[in-house]
């Protein structure tokens, strides 16, 4: 239904604006008393899809990415269309616009998404007031610096958000590989990135001691752009760190072998989508290959089918998430991924 009635429907209209249309019409449903009925049609419970990774119990491996529920508005909502995990955020210590609009747009012909969203969120403290709820899904908390904080002011803006955040979150993702904030992606490299993490560590030790709870588990979300020295250096970084897995990837800002118009390939910012695909498998299996497994890795970039899915677990991805192929294919996709795992088991 989704793909043959109400996408055509949706797609006639800025995808921005739709976005915020659907999560009015999930929260209505919910509100309403539809949530047994969509964990009826797309919630698989089966032991045999759980996962447990740095300390944490996944009820599958299929998990909703960051970007889609900015500021942990709609996770129990959205956990009812079969989601094992939710990622809020990217959140920032202050409210921010983000960029001007319009700023997202879809490559129908490629089954992509541009966006230039420019982490616009909240702030993180009205997303804790959100998270103060009962939840029915584990949490990712992935964090960011705002837009006017310089680089080497940033280390606070993610300690800011580690720390209002840790009593809500069950894990936390750094994230320094958005194309969309102005000089965020050179907190990649080797120096300020291991300077970072191990300031993130520091403090998630500290707050554990003070707070006499298990630390929570760090992960870095990186870019599908790096190259195969840079990725090295990944590996070397969460050895030396310590910090507990690897989101890979990000959007890119590659436009190579796009189909659509030349208008639309043109617009500035991160693409996500099938296009995406191969390169973030590639990049899943070198991380894996190359550290002999030395960590937990989610792959994320690409999936619209059970197929894509397992392609990413072969290659080396202990979970997966979804976004754009959320958009395009629906919440059905969550239920077929699952059952194609469980076909394997």
């Amino acid at each position: 239904m989704y793909k043959y009635i109400l996408r055509p429907i949706l797609f006639l209209f800025d995808p921005e604006k739709v976005h915020y249309f659907i999560f009015g019409m999930v929260r209505f449903f919910e509100n309403i008393g539809f949530s047994k009925l969509f964990r009826a049609l797309y919630v698989i419970e089966d032991k045999k899809l759980e996962r447990t990774l740095f300390g944490v119990n996944f009820k599958n491996p299929v998990g909703l990415a960051a970007g889609f529920d900015k500021n942990a508005k709609l996770y129990n909502e959205l956990s009812d269309f079969g989601f094992g995990f939710i990622e809020i955020g990217t959140l920032t210590p202050k409210p921010q616009d983000g960029n001007s609009k319009k700023r997202l747009f879809r490559l129908k012909d490629d089954k992509a998404i541009i966006n230039r969203m420019g982490f616009n969120n909240l702030g993180v403290l009205e997303a804790v007031q959100e998270l103060k709820k009962e939840h029915r899904v584990i949490i990712g908390g992935n964090i960011g610096k705002n837009k006017a904080t310089p680089n080497d002011k940033a280390e606070l803006d993610y300690i800011i958000c580690f720390d209002s955040l840790f009593d809500h979150v069950d894990y936390f993702v750094v994230n320094v590989s958005s194309p969309n904030t102005p000089g965020l992606r050179e907190l990649q490299d080797k120096e300020p990135l291991t300077k970072l993490l191990n300031k993130l560590k520091v403090q998630n030790t500290k707050l554990a001691v003070n707070k006499n709870v298990k630390e929570k588990p760090i992960l870095l979300k990186i870019a599908p752009d790096l190259t195969d020295d840079q990725l090295l250096d990944i590996i070397t970084i969460v050895a030396d760190t310590k910090i507990d897995g690897i989101i890979a990837t990000n959007t890119t800002i590659s436009r190579e072998g796009l189909k659509s118009h030349q208008l639309l390939q043109e617009e500035k910012g991160g693409l996500s989508g099938a296009p995406l695909k191969d390169r973030s498998t590639e990049v899943i299996r070198f991380l894996s290959e190359k550290s002999n497994k030395a960590f937990p890795i989610i792959g994320v970039g690409g999936i619209n089918s059970a197929e894509d899915a397992l392609e990413k677990l072969d290659a080396g991805a202990d979970l997966i998430q979804l976004w754009t192929g959320f958009v395009y294919e629906g919440p059905a996709l969550v239920k077929k991924i699952n059952k194609a795992i469980l076909g394997r088991s």
